[in-house]
């Protein structure tokens, strides 16, 4: 990886604007939570109530190697509670989905989690 990209630009290719959206905001600030853990998949979704507005984000998220899982069981006991700064936007929840792991050929771990971003008013 290279350390003067974003998770999103590494995700793209391509350079980011600076007026960046919530959604690559949030990405970027999972995968600062999720440390050695690769983004695999992104699906982002329409939400809103009566009162608010925003996206729902689904992601899996890979960890390879006996340091990366270690990063990973962190990463589960941190994201619930963990207190995103995206400006603009709160997150309301996060969730993990499902959790699958294997030993072999190398200890690896798979992730999928849910968010709901809100748009602040």
């Amino acid at each position: 990886m290279l350390p003067d990209r974003t998770p999103t630009q590494r995700l793209t290719g391509r350079p980011v604007r600076s007026n960046r959206s919530g959604s690559s905001r949030l990405i970027d600030a999972v995968a600062v939570l999720a440390n050695s853990g690769i983004l695999t998949d992104h699906r982002e979704t329409s939400w809103a109530s009566i009162t608010f507005a925003g996206t729902r984000h689904g992601m899996t998220w890979l960890f390879s190697g006996a340091e990366a899982v270690e990063c990973g069981e962190a990463f589960i006991a941190a994201l619930p509670d963990h207190e995103f700064r995206i400006p603009g936007c709160l997150v309301a929840d996060a969730t993990i989905v499902e959790v699958s792991s294997s030993q072999l050929p190398e200890p690896m771990m798979t992730l999928t989690i849910e968010i709901l971003l809100l748009e602040e008013a």
